[in-house]
């Protein structure tokens, strides 16, 4: 699964995700080709040869088109695909150039199935009937309870926040709580397409652990 980067603060799980599905849904990824057996590609990638390729994107893309790296293989994330498709042919364009090869992906982001979705190249059958059965997979209908702990001061805020989150994704939503003196063991049972549900658990272990450190951080604070 390609997942988005978690949520770094309480209380924004539903909405940082929400966001970021209408901006960044188109992603190029560049990676060495097995014959690119000279590295050409790693030295573009890191500037180390001109014309370098962020220097390249920079150049022809729109401003809002993000650029980064892993190494040796480089990644660009816009808004449509008229703007990640200016930054593939300029990709191509100096690869050409300078006689690199590497293996040239585009990606869609898909919200029903939370994860990125390759458009180019063409796909195979094979890869199409893939796909096809990752999508039924993701609309069947499931029912799974979650088991999540808060602390007493967020306690609250915890649930109505994945509350709010469940219903933003259109699921069933029950809660069920076992209060302790310090902190609660919170059972969310959630019902909707498997999907939805697995997005849903995502979110719950992340706002989780955002709430632990707001926890923390208040009851250190010498106020």
């Amino acid at each position: 699964m390609g997942a988005r980067p978690p949520p770094l603060a309480a209380g924004h799980y539903a909405r940082h995700m929400a966001a970021d599905e209408d901006e960044k849904d188109w992603r190029l990824r560049v990676a060495p080709a097995a014959q690119d057996s000279g590295g050409v590609l790693h030295r573009l990638v890191r500037g180390v040869r001109r014309p370098d390729l962020a220097g390249e994107i920079s150049r022809i893309a729109p401003h809002d088109v993000v650029v980064t790296h892993d190494g040796s293989v480089l990644f660009a994330y816009a808004g449509d695909e008229g703007a990640i498709t200016l930054v593939r042919e300029a990709v191509e364009g100096v690869l050409a150039n300078e006689s690199g090869s590497a293996d040239v992906t585009v990606s869609h982001w898909d919200v029903e199935l939370d994860d990125w979705l390759r458009v180019y190249p063409e796909l195979t059958e094979q890869e199409r009937a893939s796909q096809d059965e990752m999508r039924r997979t993701a609309e069947e209908i499931e029912t799974r309870t979650i088991v999540g702990r808060a602390g007493v001061e967020v306690r609250r805020e915890f649930v109505e926040t994945m509350q709010r989150w469940a219903g933003e994704l259109g699921l069933e939503f029950s809660v069920a709580e076992n209060p302790h003196l310090l902190e609660s063991q919170v059972a969310f049972t959630v019902q909707g397409p498997r999907g939805k549900v697995a997005e849903f658990a995502r979110g719950l272990d992340a706002e989780g652990r955002a709430m632990i450190r707001t926890e923390t951080t208040v009851m250190l604070s010498p106020l």
